[in-house]
């Protein structure tokens, strides 16, 4: 019986690691959830969007780092992309991609120019589920289209921002144009921030669970959130 039972322990202690390293792995290298916490990627990503994120999509890090092994894709403009928020790298922020290192970016009125081409925007019907208190406007940067919305009458502001982008920035803001905390504020994020690029809403909801923020509350479920692909 002794025999027996020490034959066991290889096959229990291969049962126990065998799923944490695929588990660990698979966030490490292939793909991640995460929670959206705030509304500046509204109206395409809602607060507690749970989205998964492709970290494979523009390479692969040593783990627990900032540093490639591996480059193998690089953001390009219009895309969702999620990254470590460069003031607090232990915080991770979701915003779309606006200018790619080389980049000359000016903002005026709203609009955005990259390197001396204005990106296409159009106003819109407000979406089903909206606020009054907002324009919005389809916005395209190529073949790419996607939906922003501004705050009623901030068009009419005279904000103007310019930038130029170093061989190693990024530059990102919200779809939430004007409540959104973005690299017009706190600045470019830079290639070893980078974690990925948003790829599905897994599923949304009201409200998480109080004893975990990473959970829906069953309760709150919102049915038109389910397995969506995200805006690109």
């Amino acid at each position: 019986m002794q025999k027996g039972l020490k034959a066991t322990w290889p096959q229990a202690i291969i049962t126990f690691v065998l799923p944490v390293f695929l588990v660990g792995f698979i966030r490490w290298a292939v793909i991640e959830p995460f929670v959206i916490p705030s509304g500046s990627m509204l109206p395409n990503l809602h607060i507690h969007d749970h989205v998964l994120v492709k970290k494979f999509s523009y390479g692969l890090k040593f783990p627990f780092s900032d540093y490639w092994i591996f480059r193998w894709g690089n953001p390009q403009r219009g895309e969702i992309a999620v990254f470590k928020y460069p003031k607090q790298p232990d915080v991770y922020f979701i915003k779309r991609v606006i200018g790619i290192p080389g980049d000359e970016i000016l903002i005026k009125l709203g609009l955005i120019t990259i390197n001396g081409h204005n990106w296409v925007r159009n106003p819109i019907s407000a979406p089903i589920v909206s606020d009054e208190d907002f324009d919005y406007f389809e916005e395209s940067s190529g073949s790419e289209k996607h939906i922003v919305r501004y705050q009623k009458n901030f068009l009419d502001s005279d904000e103007e921002f310019k930038i130029k982008l170093s061989d190693n920035e990024y530059f990102m803001m919200g779809d939430n144009r004007d409540e959104s905390m973005d690299s017009r504020y706190w600045g470019t994020v830079t290639e070893g921030l980078l974690v990925g690029r948003a790829w599905k809403i897994i599923i949304g909801c009201d409200e998480t669970l109080p004893s975990n923020s990473m959970l829906c509350n069953p309760e709150t479920l919102r049915k038109d959130r389910f397995w969506l692909k995200v805006s690109q």
